[in-house]
């Protein structure tokens, strides 16, 4: 179907458009800030419990050795299944190997828990931005 002939508003085009809008994921977008919901919260809270337990066993050696601290920003993405979609540095914390010990920590710890029925009935996808503290022998998170 062409631009001109929907932009007539037909029906057919009216169902094809709620068609597609059906069609795009449930994204809901957490920070620690807006997990107010009781599954958001623990969710949340299992999922970074999951995280700092895979990072503290794997805490990067160069970050101990040569006394490398910092906060970095990270936007991960998990479906409703618990596999991850995506991971994306926010803001780095200005070391390299810092930041990709993050990433390969997200890529390790994963499959997540599947959301539970709860979330699962208004989300398919969870993006959680949270804020990476490599602190001297301990990983943290915000």
């Amino acid at each position: 179907r062409d631009r001109v002939s929907c932009l007539v508003g037909s029906e057919m085009c009216i169902r094809d458009r709620t068609q597609a809008f059906a069609n795009h994921p449930r994204v809901r977008r957490l920070t620690s800030v807006s997990a107010k919901q009781a599954a958001d919260a623990a969710y949340l809270a299992d999922w970074r419990q999951r995280l700092e337990a895979v990072g503290n066993k794997y805490y990067p050696e160069a970050s101990v050795r040569y006394g490398l601290y910092g906060d970095l920003r990270l936007l991960v993405v998990i479906r409703k299944d618990g596999s991850l979609e995506d991971i994306q540095v926010l803001k780095s914390s200005g070391y390299a190997v810092l930041d990709e010990a993050a990433l390969k920590i997200v890529r390790m710890a994963a499959p997540y828990s599947p959301f539970p029925p709860e979330l699962a009935a208004t989300t398919d996808k969870l993006e959680i931005i949270r804020t990476w503290q490599f602190q001297e022998n301990e990983l943290g998170s915000e």
